[in-house]
């Protein structure tokens, strides 16, 4: 229901942004809001004050997971927009918290045009979607979907011991588990896209249909150390070198499976990292990612044939699977509405995937769910450079009102 093509304010959503960079802003105009941090409850504060400022209702979970909700006519489950204020150590202004203040400038966009849904509507502030003070990351989205166990969750701890309940009670935001979100017609998220193609291909929105699948491996090698200067090249063990010759291996392989796959050694340590001694164990990371279960499981089938060609350079390898997940793919639907939506608006658009983990993908298992992008310049994210323009946000927010005018 858009006969009245309501409009979201753009000024209001910046100055929204900006504020809440405020909290946690950095010398370089990035932002660290870790979670559960000082930063992190003033932001949940002026969240808490944009919510009441509005008429809404405010409620919070036993995760700290935050809901205002604007009520429906009908008592049915509702439309909830959504995403996340937490950031890494020297973030950016964009990153998760987009996706909140689209769901407060939509909310203020109704009340202020007495907009009265005929479902409930809510803005939702999902606790530490990062990971970067208490790990895993997507936490709370994990427990509400049933993925993580909460008392398991709870007690981690952060880098000073603290755990993260004690940190959800020290900030005052430790609600009841009977505020959590059991049922929804749809979670819908905004997010800045985090890499360059959309910008590349001068596009406005993204429109995101999965989440990709992926897996990562530890790959350790092993050899001797002897003196750098003495032992013959002939009669050496060197764990780097068999390591780099792995590597290049791998990725001759993996790059004959196509230009979709992406693939990434993030991870190398070197032992005993000493210019004099040949190394003796050299222990990496390999990731990779794509939609098509059958192609990763072609990268598994490549990354544990690396033992038999360790072999050859006199060294012992030992592969390990930490873990992988299937591709998430988003509810076809409401994929559509965000299209049309923004096709009736005038803005370039694209289907795409996101390499980059997101709170949707764990609410799709239980909500229908779906994600849109706004370009990111440069592709840059996760760090204090991260920026996408205000009229960027402006038509995403846009598109995100006119879709969930359409479901309520």
């Amino acid at each position: 229901m858009n006969d009245q093509k309501l409009k979201i304010n753009g000024e209001r959503l910046q100055e929204s942004l900006e504020t809440f960079a405020g909290f946690g802003r950095t010398a370089r105009n990035g932002v660290t809001r870790l979670a559960l941090s000082e930063e992190d409850r003033l932001a949940r504060n002026y969240f808490r004050t944009c919510c009441e400022e509005m008429g809404l209702s405010l409620s919070v979970d036993d995760m700290g997971n935050m809901y205002g909700m604007l009520p429906g006519r009908e008592n049915k489950p509702p439309v909830v927009m959504g995403s996340h204020l937490d950031s890494v150590k020297g973030g950016g202004r964009f990153d998760g918290v987009l996706g909140v203040a689209a769901g407060l400038e939509v909310m203020r966009t109704l009340t202020e045009h007495g907009v009265k849904p005929s479902v409930p509507v809510v803005v939702m502030n999902v606790t530490n979607e990062e990971g970067a003070r208490f790990e895993p990351s997507m936490m709370s989205s994990g427990v509400l979907s049933g993925k993580f166990n909460k008392e398991e969750m709870i007690a981690k701890k952060d880098v000073e011991g603290i755990t993260f309940a004690e940190a959800l009670r020290s900030i005052g935001y430790e609600g009841k588990v009977e505020n959590r979100m059991k049922e929804a017609a749809a979670f819908l998220e905004l997010h800045i896209e985090q890499g360059p193609i959309l910008e590349r291909e001068k596009l406005s929105i993204g429109i995101v249909e999965c989440v990709l699948g992926m897996v990562c491996y530890e790959i350790e090698v092993a050899g001797e150390s002897d003196h750098a200067g003495t032992t013959p090249m002939s009669m050496r063990s060197d764990a780097l070198f068999a390591a780099v010759d792995l590597i290049k291996e791998a990725r001759e392989k993996l790059a004959a499976l196509g230009d979709d796959l992406v693939y990434t050694i993030g991870r190398m340590n070197v032992s005993p990292n000493i210019h004099t001694v040949i190394p003796n164990k050299v222990v990496f990371s390999l990731e990779a990612r794509h939609t098509s279960a059958e192609k990763i499981q072609k990268v598994e089938d490549i990354i544990r044939e690396m033992q038999g060609s360790a072999e050859r350079a006199a060294c012992n390898v030992k592969v390990q699977k930490l873990w992988g997940r299937e591709t998430v793919w988003f509810e076809p639907a409401l994929c559509d509405a965000f299209e049309q939506s923004a096709a009736l608006l005038g803005f370039s658009h694209k289907r795409m995937v996101s390499g980059a983990g997101h709170d949707a993908q764990f609410m799709a298992s239980y909500i229908p769910s779906a994600m849109i992008f706004v370009p990111s310049v440069n592709g840059k994210s996760h760090d204090e450079d991260e920026l996408t323009s205000w009229e960027d946000c402006e038509r995403g927010v846009n598109v995100l009102l006119e879709t969930v005018l359409t479901l309520i």
